[in-house]
């Protein structure tokens, strides 16, 4: 049986370590091939063979290293999920402000300083030990709750250092308040520390709060995404114009949208005209005039008119559902640059423990007086200073956020590891037919044989007759051309199209061939009468088309596809960044010249079948350069794929967007240098995210090993280094959500 790949909620997720052990565990069951976690998502994407593996399979492996998997969240609504997580949200406040209290009433009975001023019952150390029983084992329970499990199967976690950390220091003291002769014999003062056990859970626990009121900022391109799509939609049954909800739209039906409305679902305009808002989709803020025959987006708002139009797509099939599940599983997915963070995370807990072990050691053995205390307190420290949620957050968050910042301007990147790749791209090659230009070419020029026995209305008409049977935008212009002539079509059989070449077919007794000069040449079909009308028409950027009555060369007709709006600055931008631009196309070098020069394109591969296109683009990566490949038709689908990073237009075909790593939907050719940009500020973000949170562990880890005391005195209390731990997830998470205001367009 084929695979499936299933995309589900973790609960109980904070540090990269959880993502390890998580990855472990569903790898370990028989039938599942992959598994990625995503921290700043808080997703797990498990590839499977569902014969061998089910949900509760899956489930039992998450509950087993101490997580909670939400198998069956996609039944949820937008707003249920919305409530659940602000459930969640509210109970770790509630939380928060019960251990800072508690904790806040402990540290003021006997903290130094403060407890001159603080009441006599605060400063009992009984009353301590009844004030942290709460905090240390109900706001702390999640911490036993995640390290429990993954101690028995061996594995540790940021949860595992604090568990230890916080109990260390909780029973220490409890000892202390209960058993205080067996300290006082050893000569060591007897003095409890619940102070640091509970402000030590409230401080990591009021850091799990802001960082997940900051990773909210992280996922809000999806927020907005998902809020574009219209409740209800004005449906045409029995004759009757009814309101239905969204859900209920069906394939086909007629919906009525009336002027300053939502398009309720993708269609196409069966009567009526408007001017359509399409920016929340393409980022584009001028309003797109809709006429019958066009296609409408669901979501996309109408501006000044009203019209009918037939549903063709609805719900996950729909261009919006599309585009949130594209920038979701983005989001989920994994940067190659983090699995340097994945693979240290792995070692990093129990080397963690072990210097943490090494410390209290030392400073017992080694220390000066009240070493017990130096030891535990030293301990403690380590323990807690250690971060590895930093680690995990680095990467995903910033990703997270360029994703959904790039989705903003109608720039669809599908995977993580595309937008890494995009800021080392040297070289990228562009198809121009569709993609350079606006793919609508027309008919500049019908021009008769010396020798032809038709005139120029039988000429279109036979070219048009076999044309209507081909789907390539040259043809239908030549299709569109005699249809405004009104000109009849002839029954064309036994139709052959070459490809790269043109079309045959046999029309009457007459076999009809319409093509390029390597048609003609291949099927020595001699032009010579034609040739100067050929070169004068190239050399303007027109394609020439010539058309043959038995194998006999009865004129031309000329086709002109007018460049985009944007390709000429889309190029410029490109050439400012120093970077190679290439144009491929199946056009002769003539015609494919005269449209490069225009461009500022000095590099063409003209006369490229579309099957060598692929092995166009291999070569230019065995140069040695990172290459983009940018096109849109199904003949693009092998060379988007092949290049280093794909980029579809979003006019395009289906199949070149799925092929892609990157979709214009936007069909602006700017786009690609902002893609660009994207790419490199996301990964600036990255690396120093990563630079922050390797950078924090190496220079306050010895820190809070005491490196400090023999020279300068210092010791680190564990509380503070409970506050410094908080505080790096804090700002890695704070310096990715930065990306929303860094400008990607000013090259």
């Amino acid at each position: 049986m084929e695979e499936i790949k299933k995309t589900f909620s973790i609960k109980g997720m904070h540090c990269a370590s959880c993502v390890r052990v998580l990855e472990r565990s569903f790898k370990k069951i028989d039938g599942v091939s992959d598994a990625v976690v995503n921290l700043a998502t808080e997703k797990a994407t498990v590839s499977f063979n569902p014969e061998k593996v089910s949900d509760e399979i899956l489930s039992s492996a998450v509950a087993s290293v101490g997580y909670k998997a939400m198998l069956n969240e996609e039944s949820l609504s937008e707003d249920q999920e919305k409530k659940e997580k602000q459930k969640e949200l509210n109970k770790l406040k509630n939380k928060v402000i019960v251990s800072l209290f508690l904790g806040g009433l402990i540290v003021w009975g006997s903290f130094p300083g403060l407890v001159l001023t603080s009441p006599e019952i605060l400063q009992n150390f009984f009353v301590q030990f009844f004030l942290a029983i709460p905090v240390q084992f109900w706001a702390g329970f999640e911490f036993y709750k995640a390290a429990i499990p993954a101690l028995r199967h061996r594995n540790a976690n940021m949860d595992t250092l604090v568990a230890l950390g916080t109990t260390v220091a909780f029973f220490y003291s409890a000892v202390i308040t209960f058993f205080p002769k067996v300290i006082s014999s050893t000569g060591i003062e007897t003095m409890p520390y619940f102070d640091v056990s509970t402000i030590i859970i409230a401080l990591i626990l009021l850091g799990r709060f802001l960082e997940a009121k900051a990773k909210q900022g992280t996922s809000e391109a999806i927020k907005k995404l998902m809020g574009l799509s219209p409740k209800k939609a004005r449906v045409l049954r029995n004759g009757k114009e009814i309101d239905v909800l969204i859900e209920e739209v069906l394939i086909g039906d007629v919906i009525r949208v009336r002027p300053g409305e939502k398009i309720p679902v993708d269609g196409i305009i069966l009567e009526g005209e408007s001017s359509v808002d399409e920016s929340m989709i393409t980022g584009e803020s001028i309003p797109v005039e809709k006429v019958k025959k066009d296609f409408v987006i669901g979501a996309t708002i109408n501006k000044n008119g009203s019209f009918l139009y037939k549903a063709t797509k609805v719900g996950s099939e729909t261009m919006l559902s599309q585009i949130i599940k594209l920038v979701s599983d983005a989001q989920g997915s994994k940067a190659p640059i983090q699995r340097l963070a994945d693979s240290i995370s792995s070692y990093f807990v129990p080397i963690v423990i072990m210097l943490a072990i090494a410390t209290f050691v030392i400073w017992y053995d080694f220390g000066i007086s009240n070493a017990l205390t130096f030891a535990l307190l030293n301990l403690v420290s380590v323990l807690i200073i250690a971060c590895p949620c930093a680690m995990g957050l680095a990467t995903p968050t910033a990703i997270m956020v360029g994703t959904g910042k790039g989705a903003g301007k109608g720039i669809l990147i599908k995977d993580a590891k595309s937008l890494e790749i995009a800021h080392k791209i040297n070289t990228i090659v562009f198809d121009k037919t569709g993609t350079l230009t606006n793919g609508k070419p027309e008919v500049t020029d019908i021009i008769n044989s010396q020798k032809s026995i038709i005139n120029n209305q039988k000429l279109l008409q036979l070219a048009a007759s076999l044309d209507k049977v081909s789907e390539h935008p040259l043809a239908q212009s030549i299709v569109t051309k005699a249809e405004n002539e009104k000109i009849s079509f002839e029954k064309v059989k036994g139709f052959k199209a070459i490809a790269g070449h043109g079309i045959e077919g046999v029309i009457g007794k007459d076999k009809i061939i319409l093509g390029n000069k390597r048609l003609m040449d291949k099927e020595k079909i001699e032009i010579k009468d034609l040739l100067k009308d050929i070169e004068k028409l190239e050399n303007e950027g027109k394609t020439v088309m010539i058309l043959a009555v038995n194998n006999k060369p009865q004129g031309l007709i000329a086709v002109l596809d007018t460049i985009k709006d944007t390709a000429r600055e889309g190029i410029s931008n490109l050439l400012k960044m120093g970077i190679e631009v290439i144009m491929i196309t199946g056009d002769n070098k003539t015609t494919a010249n005269a449209i490069a020069k225009s461009l500022g394109i000095k590099r063409v591969l003209a006369e490229v079948l579309p099957s060598q296109k692929e092995a166009e683009i291999k070569k230019i990566k065995n140069e040695g350069k990172v290459v983009a490949m940018v096109g849109d038709g199904i003949n693009d689908a092998p060379a988007l794929a092949s290049s280093d990073v794909g980029i579809a237009m979003g006019s395009g075909t289906d199949i070149a967007i799925e092929t892609s790593d990157i979709a214009l939907i936007n069909k602006d050719l700017k786009s690609v240098s902002w893609t660009i940009n994207l790419s490199k500020k996301t990964m600036q973000t990255i690396k120093m995210n990563l630079f922050w949170a390797f950078g924090y562990n190496i220079i306050l880890i010895p820190v809070a090993m005491g490196a400090l005391y023999p020279f300068f005195n210092i010791l680190l209390n564990p509380i503070f280094a409970s506050a410094a731990m908080a505080l790096s997830s804090i700002s890695v998470v704070s310096n990715s959500l930065r990306l929303k205001r860094v400008k990607i367009t000013k090259i």
